[in-house]
């Protein structure tokens, strides 16, 4: 076998395994993202209750304040936080972190301050942080936060938005009980639990504040 025919099997055999390595790659690729698609897919179908619309959750979406004695479920909260992942983000950023609180005696200390007294009945809490240095951690952040504000009311839960950033007396108050990273500020506190049907949703529109074209 002469030098060329040699150099011709040995070129054919590395691309051969090159292309082969390469449809492995991409097989495992597809396979994370149906993986991923499936469970967003999930989450989705949690999401669902009766025949909602998604312009029924956000027209009935209110402030809830008032809970019953029924725990949430885990399943329930892990779908939360996944809402809240699913937020549009300023370039794709993602500078949000969460904190699921279901002990809520870690919360005790602060139900008595003007705004958190919901605290003292409800079954358990998401606290979505963002990382200071990103530039639009407050949008993504408050994003999120409704995010998971609706996923809750589609869920039949109430949930009720509790300020953090930039109320300094609050942040402190977290940063005291959950001792975070410097990087990171508290956008929210997110109240959760089952609603005693007290609290409704209030009608907020207003045509005089639409202006169409110009001001």
């Amino acid at each position: 076998m002469n030098r060329s025919r040699l150099t011709n099997i040995i070129l054919t055999t590395i691309l051969v395994i090159g292309v082969a390595i390469l449809v492995v790659q991409m097989q495992n690729a597809k396979e994370k993202r149906n993986a991923k698609g499936a469970e967003y897919g999930t989450a989705a179908a949690e999401m669902k209750t009766g025949e909602k619309s998604a312009l029924d959750v956000i027209f009935s979406r209110k402030s809830v304040r008032h809970y019953t004695d029924r725990e949430v479920e885990t399943e329930k909260l892990m779908t939360l936080v996944k809402a809240g992942m699913a937020a549009p983000t300023g370039m794709n950023r993602q500078p949000w972190s969460f904190i699921v609180v279901t002990n809520m005696t870690q919360l005790a200390p602060i139900s008595d301050m003007t705004g958190l007294m919901m605290l003292k009945k409800a079954k358990a809490a998401i606290i979505v942080l963002g990382k200071k240095d990103e530039k639009f951690w407050q949008q993504d952040c408050s994003a999120a936060t409704e995010n998971i504000l609706l996923a809750a009311e589609a869920l039949g839960l109430g949930a009720v938005w509790c300020a953090g950033y930039p109320l300094t007396d609050r942040v402190d108050n977290y940063k005291k009980l959950f001792n975070y990273s410097e990087d990171y500020e508290v956008l929210s506190l997110i109240s959760i639990g089952y609603p005693t049907g007290e609290d409704q949703p209030k009608d907020k529109y207003k045509e005089e504040k639409i202006h169409w074209n110009r001001w």
